[in-house]
């Protein structure tokens, strides 16, 4: 009972940490999509490219956030699950970008790096959470 509350907490910690790194960025993609591009030196061309930064890490980022929030509270097993699979993909793309186009810069692979952190931690804690659901069923 203490390993699945134990759990819980740390799940929930995740969860939010994780809704709150990208709730900045959502933030900062609604007010200055420029500030976002000038994380990678790119400068925004049109307001069509001012509005796909704002849609793209604007409101899809908020949309995630809101479901994380609501994942840490009802479902954490569904939330970690998300979480594993979209910090993988981020991972996984830019592992892509390294092979096709070539090594990164300070920004990606910090990113890298981080990612690939947030993507082992939810793995971890998703077996462990899979192991108390099958043991809570028993």
């Amino acid at each position: 009972m203490k390993q699945q509350k134990t759990l819980r907490i740390l799940s929930r910690i995740y969860i939010l940490f994780s809704a709150a790194s990208l709730l900045y960025v959502s933030l900062m993609a609604f007010a200055s999509p420029q500030a976002v591009m000038d994380l990678v030196q790119v400068k925004l061309p049109n307001p069509d490219s001012y509005s796909s930064i704002r849609g793209v890490y604007g409101g899809v980022g908020l949309t995630i956030v809101v479901m994380l929030c609501r994942w840490a509270f009802r479902d954490e097993r569904q939330g970690v699950l998300f979480l594993v699979m979209l910090w993988g993909f981020y991972a996984l793309s830019r592992l892509m970008t390294l092979g096709m186009e070539g090594p990164l810069g300070d920004f990606g692979t910090q990113w890298l790096m981080t990612e690939t952190f947030l993507f082992v931690t939810g793995t971890v804690l998703f077996v462990f959470l899979q192991k108390a659901a099958r043991l809570a069923r028993a």
